[in-house]
């Protein structure tokens, strides 16, 4: 594997974080079957993605990206899906965090 798909491999991990954390929410305390099977489905496939790309990415920058994939993709998913507040400040910081991550992509080895 290259460095471009180490970092496909990180991007893919955290949209499945995403997706995770959207089906734990849906389990309802692990109470509903369908969407706790999934929830440990997606767990499963975020934690071997996770760990291929940290086989050839800086664990300082790969960790760092990663949890902000899923900080911003949770934070759109609670606006999309479940109705949570869309205001100014919540905006900024999503943009705040998007530019940590980039800055630390465009500076790490």
């Amino acid at each position: 594997m290259g460095l471009m798909g180490a970092w496909g491999l990180l991007v893919l991990s955290g949209l499945l974080d995403v997706a995770w954390a959207v089906s734990v929410k849906q389990a309802d305390g692990y109470s509903k079957v369908g969407w706790s099977v999934l929830s440990l489905i997606l767990l499963g496939l975020f934690i071997y993605a996770l760990g291929r790309a940290l086989q050839m990415l800086p664990l300082s920058t790969a960790y760092a990206v990663w949890t902000g994939i899923g900080a911003v993709g949770s934070v759109v998913a609670g606006i999309l899906f479940f109705g949570e507040a869309v205001d100014a400040a919540r905006l900024a910081w999503i943009a705040v965090t998007l530019a940590g991550m980039i800055g630390l992509k465009l500076t790490s080895r």
